[in-house]
């Protein structure tokens, strides 16, 4: 049944005549037009116009050729989907997530943004509040929740987390999904951290996936058992797949976990050296702290000759091979110095702890008001924020930050916004929330958004309430609307909810001043339709995940309709199997 008809192609690449199949014939008649190349004379029928013929004849071979493939060898089945035992998602909230899924309007990045909310900026939300919930996702979501979550590397963490095992068993039959197999956990299900024996085998068996969701689970219990087992295989691991590793040791950071970081320090990748520094000198109790903190205190000091309150640096002169060894980077970046750049390493990686003695005994809040000879007070300023932020340490951010009324360019430590808002990421967050919200009486929401990022959601009332005020000051004052779209986005997402009555005065069209932007005062009345619009939902939202609070969270069916059977998610042959044509 097989096509072996054959004929003689004239246009052979050579010159010489070529022999073609039937079908080739056609296809390369079907491709060129008949007008080009005349089809083959074994079809052309009597009383037919050639391109009739062609698809009569296309039409009768594409049968013959499929009634004479071979049946191929079956495949095996895919092992069975595991069990998730999470609660039942509430019907009303897996609609809601199915809304989040198919909406793909979004913001046109420029423009009006229009009155109605944008469903794809609240599924982030939307995931994070159904995982702190404990629920499943429905199986006939998956798919959708996978393509979004391949599409959008910021929801990766909660998506996978929701997908949970089903997600990952899924994601192993899609070379699309292969992400979820990568550098997270994807809700695997892991061993009990006390079974020893399968822990093992998982280490030693696992995806990579697995195993970093695996050191970590078991950190979590036994933090000793964690870095035996990641000292058991350190040596075989690959580069790439040590500092993955290695890095899990942030979480739960003790002296304990010293003798193996400064083994670390030894290794001969580059970046597991540096990594394994960082991590020793967040611990001031270390003994590389200390040696950098011999070091640093070799370059700063109180200048004697100005009275004892000006502060003097010296900075390295070269950086040997100890020097190296522990952490510090001998080459500089493009437009760095070198001393500069060196001293900027030492000085962050010194605890704090070793200034107030080096420098008279004064306070942090003292110590950053000195001024520094030789205009060393940037680098070092800079460097002790760097320090400030890696040890964690709440009253030196605190006094880096300065007071929120003060302007940046003239603050104590540093005037760049991003390095203020990994100061303040150090602080409860409350006192945080606080300091935001008196930055943005003071100066405004045109420099505060990175600052805004790092605050708790929802906002705490009084920094709420500073960012609705600066933007109605900025509405009244006739300000170019455009400009605070990306604050009005982020106060959508993390204003609280209970705020849209108050809001709803906003709402209202006002005259626009004669010095205003042409429809700025259309577009503001629009924008706080949509942000109250959001609010209400978001609300809505959070209400419809609480709706199985209180009942059997251990309802084992899917709610998708139909019984029994959800186990083996039948409907995976729709992703697995090819389209006919």
């Amino acid at each position: 049944m097989t096509d072996t008809t054959r004929t003689i192609d004239p246009a052979g690449p050579t010159g010489t005549p070529r022999v073609t199949t039937l079908w080739e014939g056609l296809v390369t008649s079907a491709l060129l037009g008949t007008e080009r190349r005349t089809p083959p004379t074994e079809i052309l029928a009597p009383g037919k116009e050639a391109p009739v013929a062609l698809l009569d004849a296309a039409a009768l071979h594409t049968v013959r050729r499929r009634a004479g493939l071979l049946p191929a060898r079956a495949a095996a089945r895919p092992e069975r989907a595991p069990h998730d035992g999470r609660a039942r998602l509430p019907e009303a909230a897996g609609r809601r997530l199915g809304q989040l899924l198919a909406d793909r309007s979004g913001s046109s990045g420029g423009g009006r943004r229009g009155a109605a909310p944008d469903l794809t900026e609240l599924l982030p939300q939307w995931l994070a509040a159904a995982n702190e919930h404990g629920y499943r996702a429905p199986a006939a979501v998956l798919p959708a929740l996978l393509d979004a979550a391949r599409a959008r590397t910021d929801l990766r963490p909660q998506a996978l987390t929701f997908a949970g095992p089903r997600g990952l068993w899924l994601a192993r039959l899609n070379p699309e999904w292969k992400f979820a197999l990568r550098g997270a956990s994807g809700g695997a299900l892991l061993p009990d951290p006390r079974d020893g024996e399968a822990v093992r085998l998982l280490w030693e068996e696992g995806l990579f996936a697995e195993r970093v969701a695996l050191l970590a689970a078991v950190r979590a219990h036994d933090a000793e058992a964690s870095r035996a087992l990641l000292a058991s295989t350190w040596t075989t691991e690959r580069a790439e797949d040590r500092l993955m590793f290695l890095d899990s040791l942030r979480t739960g950071l003790s002296g304990a976990d010293e003798p193996f970081l400064e083994r670390a320090l030894s290794d001969r990748s580059r970046n597991v050296r540096h990594t394994a520094a960082e991590l020793l000198s967040a611990l001031p109790g270390s003994a590389l702290a200390g040696r950098m903190a011999a070091r640093a205190a070799t370059c700063v000091s109180m200048d004697r000759t100005g009275g004892g309150q000006v502060i003097s640096v010296e900075a390295p002169h070269e950086c040997d091979a100890d020097m190296q060894r522990d952490g510090v980077v001998p080459a500089p970046p493009a437009g760095r110095g070198e001393r500069s750049w060196w001293l900027g390493q030492l000085v962050e990686a010194a605890p704090l702890a070793t200034w107030p003695a080096r420098l008279g005994g004064r306070t942090p809040e003292e110590i950053v008001a000195l001024p520094v000879l030789d205009d060393w007070a940037a680098e070092l300023h800079a460097a002790w924020c760097r320090a400030a932020v890696r040890q964690r340490d709440a009253r030196w951010s605190t006094a880096l930050l300065g007071a929120p009324a003060a302007s940046p360019a003239a603050g104590p430590g540093t005037s760049s916004l991003a390095e203020r808002a990994k100061l303040l990421a150090t602080l409860e967050p409350a006192e945080r929330a606080s300091w935001v919200a008196a930055f943005i009486a003071a100066h405004g929401l045109s420099e505060a958004f990175q600052l805004l990022g790092v605050c708790a959601v929802p906002w705490a009332e009084p920094l709420g309430r500073a960012v609705v005020d600066a933007l109605d000051i900025a509405r009244d004052a006739g300000s170019y609307p455009w400009s605070f779209s990306g604050v009005m986005g982020l106060a959508e997402r993390c204003l609280d909810p209970a705020e849209a009555g108050r809001l709803e005065l906003l709402t209202a069209a006002q005259d626009e001043p004669e010095d205003a932007s042409p429809g700025a005062g259309g577009y503001w009345s629009e924008a706080f339709l949509r942000l109250v619009s959001t609010l209400r939902l978001r609300a809505s939202m959070l209400a419809e995940l609480k709706g199985l609070d209180g009942l059997d969270g251990l309802d084992r069916s899917d709610g998708s309709g139909g019984s029994g059977g959800s186990d083996d998610l039948g409907h995976v042959a729709e992703l697995t199997e090819p389209a006919t044509p």
